[in-house]
């Protein structure tokens, strides 16, 4: 841990991070405390609805977008822990998303070794030694991006004037201090994801710190390259206008469903008429999330982006066929869908899954690298802003569902404490998005007052009794804390924005 603490924290990393802090975090803190009053309006009843800002002439694209990454068709994410990195790279997809947020649970070990993982993985030293075998990266890797974790998080770790550090400009500033040179040294570039944003404020911050990095390191300005996650109900209404603050160094957006899910019952908690009934019910053809993909896909391909899809959940299992069947099958439809629909590519979180993505999106794209230039696939933009909040489709709330969350949430928990952030649970990748879910759905429940079709009143006592039983046989040194941490985000009287704030303080 000290050789990683001093190659990555050198005292020239720690002055950039300094001054990155220095320069935009007090910006960040005034973001933050604007979508606390945003979300007071929304529980007073305030619906969201399209801005009316004029974006500039109507024929404006976002700058060119490399070669390199043209055709993305197929995406693999997953954490930043060494091996996983090296089957990610060599999984076949065209570009590896290594995620130091939803899937990477942030120990100041794992955040560190990520980011010395990242340049090794651009100077192709990336390898490991195990008593098995001997991982090292292939001749042809995906290409490599990286996603920083939300405004929202602060890295304990490191203080700037006795105060935490935005754990975005942390990421991020020590990926382009040591990661946008090593990139661009092995012919590619710094290439981003920006997860959790709410409105076009926050992707102009993001643009201004992307300029910054690239003026302080001697870039050319332009050079990074970011894809917003929309995964936010409010972002959603913001699509037009994020690309546009970014326009110099967007690439695309993507339909990070998951999370999008949590947003719409987190925004909507105290409003009656947004209870959704059992996860499992709330698919990709719904319409609220009908009508976010084809925006989604229309205004991308209207202003020269990427539109990138979302992960399906399902996963194969090695050791049982009928399983990995009924997952290759599942996956098989979601990308054939969503290449239908004009996505230009998609995410997976298996390598066994990528080349069931990749067989879907070459049957539609063919030789072509993406679809931006289907005009014919603009009919989103005539999505209406009822469209995009139309939770009025068949489900319903079971004691089955109650029992997923509140089991997917504790075990979830469990390994996210441990040091694990992207776990399979019943044939399912679960990580931090999909654990969000569980959780607020319980807590709405809870407080909306509902009742499950068989009858049971979804109270704290309920929730305690199903606790009890998924716990019973559980032997993990971290499960008594998982299961408080989840009792007090799914059953406290206030909501708690992101059940990682409490979590945080519970590791190294």
């Amino acid at each position: 841990m000290t050789s990683v603490i001093d190659r990555i924290l050198t005292p020239e990393a720690v002055v950039f991070l300094v001054d990155l802090e220095t320069e935009f975090g007090w910006r960040r803190g005034r973001l933050l405390a604007e979508r606390h009053q945003r979300q007071l309006r929304i529980d007073g009843g305030e619906l969201p609805d399209f801005l009316s800002a004029d974006t500039g002439e109507e024929t404006w694209r976002i700058g060119s977008v490399p070669a390199e990454i043209a055709d993305r068709r197929v995406e693999i994410t997953g954490p930043v822990e060494r091996k996983m990195m090296i089957n990610a790279l060599n999984s076949g997809a065209r570009v590896f998303m290594a995620d130091f947020e939803d899937a990477t649970t942030p120990t100041w070990g794992n955040v560190l070794e990520g980011q010395a993982n990242i340049v090794d993985a651009y100077e192709r030293t990336l390898s490991l030694e195990t008593p098995e075998r001997t991982y090292r990266i292939g001749d042809y890797p995906a290409t490599l991006m990286v996603r920083p974790r939300g405004w929202h998080l602060e890295e304990s770790h490191f203080e700037v004037e006795g105060h935490p550090m935005s754990a975005s400009l942390f990421d991020f500033g020590l990926y382009m201090f040591h990661g946008a040179g090593a990139a661009i040294a092995a012919g590619s570039g710094p290439y981003v994801y920006l997860p959790k944003l709410e409105n076009h404020h926050e992707a102009r911050l993001w643009n201004e710190v992307l300029t910054w990095c690239e003026e302080r390191l001697d870039i050319p300005r332009g050079t990074t390259k970011a894809t917003v996650l929309i995964e936010t109900i409010l972002a959603a209404f913001e699509m037009e206008e994020i690309l546009f603050e970014l326009r110099e160094h967007a690439a695309g957006l993507n339909a990070g469903r998951w999370d999008y899910i949590f947003s719409m019952i987190k925004k909507f908690r105290n409003h009656p008429g947004f209870v959704l009934g059992d996860r499992a019910d709330v698919t990709m053809t719904v319409p609220f999330m009908t009508a976010y993909t084809r925006l989604l896909v229309a205004t991308c391909h209207r202003r020269g982006a990427h539109a990138i899809g979302g992960m399906a959940a399902f996963i194969p299992n090695r050791r049982d066929p009928e399983v990995t069947a009924k997952a290759l099958a599942a996956v098989k439809a979601d990308k054939a869908r969503e290449a239908a629909l004009g996505f230009d590519g998609t995410w997976v979180a298996h390598p066994d899954l990528v080349e069931v993505a990749m067989a879907e999106f070459d049957a539609v794209l063919g030789e072509r690298p993406n679809q931006i230039d289907r005009l014919d696939r603009l009919d989103g933009a005539e999505v209406t802003a009822a469209d995009l909040l139309d939770v009025d489709f068949p489900s319903r709330i079971t004691m089955a569902g109650v029992e997923t969350n509140v089991e997917v949430g504790i075990r979830y928990l469990v390994s996210w404490l441990a040091g694990t952030g992207a776990v399979a649970i019943d044939n399912l990748m679960e990580d931090v998005a999909t654990a969000e879910i569980s959780r607020s759905q319980i807590w709405q429940w809870i407080h909306q007052g509902a009742t499950t079709d068989e009858g049971f009143v979804v109270d704290e006592g309920l929730v305690r009794s199903i606790a009890d039983r998924v716990t019973e046989t559980m032997t993990a040194e971290t499960v008594h804390t998982a299961r408080k941490v989840f009792e007090d985000v799914a059953l406290g009287d206030d909501f708690v924005e992101f059940l990682t704030l409490p979590a945080y303080e519970l590791i190294d």
